[in-house]
């Protein structure tokens, strides 16, 4: 039988309470992910045991954040994904699952620079830990809503990626998060549309270009002189302008879009680019749409070349303010 201290005394058409799980391997950022979402004013709960989740969601008001992993009491993989199905069944939650990892070398350069303790290591090398968590908990990132890989990532970029996600009010609209990739390393877990650019003319292939990337002129004017380019980017971008306003009438408060090409360094960058200077002006002219627009290069971020920027800053009102200061993830 179902227990009644989930259920909300209201029952609304739209969900009326925002509920975040965090979990992730040891060292990976969860800590850092919660920080920052106290700062976007979520009450959180760092590791209650998980018998005890019934109550927290009970007296949970609009914005709770949950922090689940190898070291909470009672911890068993089955039973948090059985509590996330659970909650993610009740209509006054909007539920979401964040999973925080990073490579191996890098947690363990983590662990090593902090010398700190792997939880499920008591003695001995702290690789065989990580390797264990890393099996323990992938059924739950198999269920996560966002995946978040540290490895390259930056504190700042971090916290520009959480509250594009998560700091957005209702009067902000709808946050686009506009970003290039490259498909051999992976498609974004986070994306909500994803288009492929590799059938457009490669710049690699020309050696005066091939160091350069989709930010200087010279490889952006390559890749639009494809014969096919200027047809597709108008489909792309009358389908982009087509759906955004039809989210923010769903209530839709955050959208990524991601464009792949083999290297993630000049086509899909070309088309990201064009796409944001676009959108931006978009936004300006349309009442029907409007929100903030982040841009990420994801391999050129983990490559150091550039880092999280926005297109259309939010509100000013909606700028964060960070109660919680530290300089690495953890």
């Amino acid at each position: 039988m179902e227990s009644s201290s989930y259920r909300s005394v209201e029952t609304e058409e739209h969900p009326t309470r925002q509920i975040l799980l965090v979990t992730g391997l040891s060292g990976a950022g969860k800590a850092s992910i919660l920080r920052i979402l106290e700062d976007l004013d979520f009450e959180v709960v760092d590791n209650p045991p998980l018998d005890l989740f019934e109550a927290l969601i009970a007296r949970s008001g609009e914005r709770l954040a949950i922090g689940i992993d190898v070291r909470s009491r009672g911890f068993k993989t089955e039973l948090a994904l059985k509590h996330f199905v659970h909650l993610r069944n009740l209509p006054d939650c909007a539920v979401q699952l964040i999973y925080a990892t990073a490579e191996e070398d890098v947690l363990l350069r983590r662990f090593t620079a902090t010398r700190r303790r792997h939880p499920l290591v008591s003695s001995g090398g702290i690789l065989p830990g990580i390797e264990r968590e890393i099996k323990l908990l992938a059924p739950l990132k198999a269920e996560a809503d966002l995946v978040i890989d540290t490895s390259d990532l930056p504190l700042p970029e971090l916290r520009h990626l959480i509250e594009a996600r998560f700091g957005v009010s209702s009067e902000q609209g709808l946050s686009v998060v506009l970003m290039s990739f490259a498909y051999p390393a992976g498609l974004p877990r986070e994306a909500d549309m994803v288009f492929d650019v590799r059938f457009l003319k490669n710049p690699h292939y020309d050696e005066r270009l091939r160091p350069y990337t989709g930010l200087e002129e010279s490889v952006a004017s390559y890749v639009k002189k494809d014969p096919f380019y200027d047809k597709f980017y108008e489909h792309l971008s009358a389908l982009i302008n087509l759906v955004l306003p039809r989210f923010m009438e769903e209530g839709k408060k955050y959208v990524t879009i991601a464009i792949g090409c083999s290297g993630g360094r000049h086509r899909s960058v070309t088309v990201v680019e064009a796409l944001a200077k676009d959108l931006a002006e978009h936004i300006t002219q349309n009442q029907s749409v409007k929100g903030p627009v982040m841009i990420v290069h994801r391999e050129l971020a983990r490559q150091g070349l550039t880092s999280w920027q926005w297109a259309v800053p939010p509100l000013e009102k909606d700028k964060i303010t960070y109660k919680n200061s530290q300089d690495k993830i953890s």
